[in-house]
């Protein structure tokens, strides 16, 4: 793992262990505002309120007795190859992941959907808010780690209370007893060590909600309002070179390239070239097909690489046919989030 800190723990997944369809648990990220919660399983309860008709209190127990779900999903971080943007101008104070805040498993749990209709969510509830136990000192005051989703993608079946992470229980540092799983969402949106869901006629105040925003390029982030940039939600289409490695020294010619791309929402990667010529000619990959639309995607091809000097580009196409931007400078913002700008990776190559 590549630690950026110990507390709050923050760590990204190793090159390698992307290069896999299911990460395992000892190498999938870790993104916290708070140091980790340690949670009692058998005291815990879950309280379903708001807009309901019938409020619930559950325990694990009263959980397992819904249908128990499965989905394939990549959870990726909102600030996910911000280091990109780094380079173009700094970004104080905030976390410079490379590609590796990114991580993809295998979930199981209760859908939430199912839990919403046994509490009777009302007509006007049109935002589903979470509420988890780790308290984070970057809200003032002090407050819990929280999100909302719009109803409709809350009822989708593919959004899960998991108690289950890759056939095992979740572990505490992955948010147990109990956490939301939000495929094709910012991470942020999949609440950990959950603790409260809310029906509600409005998105939630909570903090996290507008702090995962994209500011304009002007913007103060320490004086912005929460309506002062875009709230994030679905992911953008990107992409990542995975291998050579970045300032690799390889021998020129022939060379295999190497990675994976993520569409988010429900969308799936529809295709992706490679260049090694600054975007003068493009190679097409070989791209794996999707699982289900909530997953990664690999790619691999093979380019001939000039001997000196050398930028590899990668690019890519969701299902709607929306691109990848040419360039991180077009897509910075002052919090660094949703960087959906083409991969670029310099390397040299000897004759």
């Amino acid at each position: 793992m590549l630690v950026h800190q110990d507390e709050p723990y923050n760590a990204e997944t190793p090159p390698g262990a992307l290069a896999a369809r299911i990460t395992s648990l000892d190498t999938f990220y870790g993104r916290n505002h708070a140091p980790i919660p340690r949670i009692d399983s058998a005291s815990w309860r879950l309280r379903v309120e708001g807009l309901v008709d019938r409020p619930l209190e559950l325990s694990m127990d009263d959980l397992r007795r819904f249908t128990e779900r499965t989905v394939v999903a990549t959870l990726q971080c909102a600030g996910n190859r911000r280091a990109d943007l780094i380079e173009v101008r700094d970004i104080p104070g905030q976390v410079p992941w490379g590609p590796g805040a990114i991580s993809t498993a295998r979930w199981s749990g209760a859908s939430l959907a199912d839990v919403l209709a046994e509490a009777g969510a009302q007509p006007e509830a049109a935002h589903i808010a979470f509420t988890g136990a780790d308290v984070s000192q970057q809200a003032a005051p002090p407050q819990p780690f929280g999100g909302s989703i719009p109803v409709a993608k809350a009822t989708s079946s593919e959004v899960l209370l998991a108690w289950a992470m890759n056939g095992q229980a979740l572990p505490a540092a992955h948010g147990a007893p109990l956490r939301v799983i939000v495929p094709g969402w910012i991470g942020a949106r999949s609440v950990k060590w959950l603790q409260r869901i809310s029906a509600q006629a409005e998105p939630t105040d909570n903090y996290f909600q507008a702090e995962y925003s994209v500011l304009p390029p002007e913007a103060d982030p320490d004086t912005a309002g929460p309506g002062d940039g875009i709230t994030l939600g679905p992911l953008a289409i990107h992409c990542a070179i995975l291998r050579p490695g970045k300032n690799d020294h390889l021998p020129s010619g022939p060379t295999e390239v190497s990675g994976f791309a993520f569409a988010g929402d429900d969308r799936t990667v529809a295709r992706v070239d490679v260049s090694a010529d600054h975007g003068s000619t493009w190679t097409p990959t070989d791209l794996d097909p999707p699982e289900n639309p909530w997953t990664w995607q690999h790619w691999r091809a093979m380019v001939t690489l000039p001997p000196g000097e050398a930028e590899l580009i990668a690019r890519a196409w969701d299902s709607t046919a929306a691109v990848q931007a040419e360039s991180p400078a077009t897509v910075w913002n002052p919090r660094g989030y949703a960087n959906n700008a083409a991969a670029h990776l310099h390397i040299t190559c000897r004759p």
